[in-house]
């Protein structure tokens, strides 16, 4: 087995100078420029989320990445939790991921009245929106993601509840 030398740096290997560059080519940056976070399909991807999309209010933002959370959040509790073999075992995933999405709000909230830095460019997303510039936009977040991740949970708990009618409808 071959040792590693701790001081090789990275960039100096000449495999990884075919394909990791400094961002904009300028070393001072602090940035890489990677065959994954600059690809075209990458870049499409990530400025395409909720809170990268241009021309979305906070308000706006918060409920879609709240509804996302709220609705992947149940399954976890209600499948895997204690009380999965339970009969109110779907009841009880609802109310644990009600109570996770309002504890998350609560840190929404403490981070937005912490004077949060402004959000910088990177390689994937140059211009991040100004939706995260200030406390009211994110505390408009903070309480849209409330609103959309106890609605997310709701909706998991209603489908995964009445999962034998659509069987029944569709076979």
């Amino acid at each position: 087995m071959q040792a590693v030398d701790a001081s090789k740096n990275l960039a100096s290997d000449p495999r990884n100078r075919e394909v990791v560059f400094p961002a904009g080519r300028d070393p001072q940056q602090g940035n890489l420029e990677t065959p994954v976070n600059s690809s075209p399909s990458i870049k499409w991807f990530i400025n395409n989320l909720p809170a990268y999309r241009p021309d979305l209010t906070p308000f706006r933002r918060g409920l879609e990445v709240g509804m996302a959370h709220g609705y992947l959040i149940f399954g976890p509790f209600a499948k895997l939790g204690p009380l999965r073999n339970a009969e109110n075992a779907n009841l009880a995933g609802l109310l644990s991921s009600i109570g996770l999405v309002v504890i998350l709000t609560a840190c929404l909230s403490l981070y937005a009245n912490s004077n949060p830095p402004q959000p910088l460019a990177s390689v994937t997303v140059p211009k991040p929106p100004n939706a995260f510039t200030s406390k009211e936009g994110w505390n408009n977040f903070a309480s849209a993601f409330l609103i959309g991740g106890i609605g997310g949970a709701i909706t998991a708990y209603f489908l995964t509840s009445n999962l034998a009618v659509f069987q029944g409808l569709i076979g």
